[in-house]
């Protein structure tokens, strides 16, 4: 959150921000509080999970817009807003990593939030770089977590779209997150 706050150029007038993948809304949640003025949106598949998110706004006191979406479904993402900000923590976990998994993570969290397919671990993160395409203002980002493993592939499907990348480190020293912008 701190990497897309300090991307912000203050005073901010008007920012709209968009979260996919929300979950139980940390993020939108977090980056509301943060800038106030800003219109914020998260969207999710999960109903549960929206039903989560909107408690978790209401009891932080702030205004986030959630709304049911399969964003896989090319119809269904038409009806998201255009924003100035995208951020994502989407699955990105290949189905054979869940052996290595720790059981507090498999027990607790959606494998729907997770997990992609084997054969296309970039799944999601193709989704996002064409949604960019059209529904990334100008002098937009995106900003995404993604798989130690898979930066540099992550970044050539950001690449392939139009979109200029760069990968920062976690505390640990791994590539796990993206910035994107035309």
């Amino acid at each position: 959150m701190e990497w897309v706050i300090s991307h912000c150029k203050f005073p901010v007038d008007h920012l709209s921000i968009l979260d996919i993948g929300t979950g139980s809304g940390c993020i939108p949640i977090s980056l509301k509080r943060r800038i106030r003025k800003a219109d914020v949106y998260g969207c999710d598949i999960s109903q549960g999970a929206l039903d989560v998110a909107r408690q978790n706004a209401i009891q932080l006191g702030v205004a986030v817009d959630f709304l049911e979406i399969n964003f896989l479904d090319n119809q269904q993402r038409e009806l998201l807003p255009k924003a100035d900000i995208i951020v994502s923590n989407p699955p990105y976990i290949p189905e054979s990593n869940k052996a290595d998994m720790s059981p507090n993570v498999l027990d607790f969290e959606p494998h729907t939030a997770l997990f992609v397919p084997e054969e296309d671990p970039l799944l999601f993160y193709k989704a996002i770089a064409s949604f960019g395409q059209t529904h990334l203002n100008e002098r937009g980002m995106i900003f995404l977590e993604i798989h130690e493993n898979l930066g540099e592939a992550v970044k050539e499907t950001f690449k392939q779209s139009g979109f200029q990348t760069e990968i920062n480190n976690d505390m640990q020293g791994k590539e796990r997150m993206v910035r994107c912008w035309r």
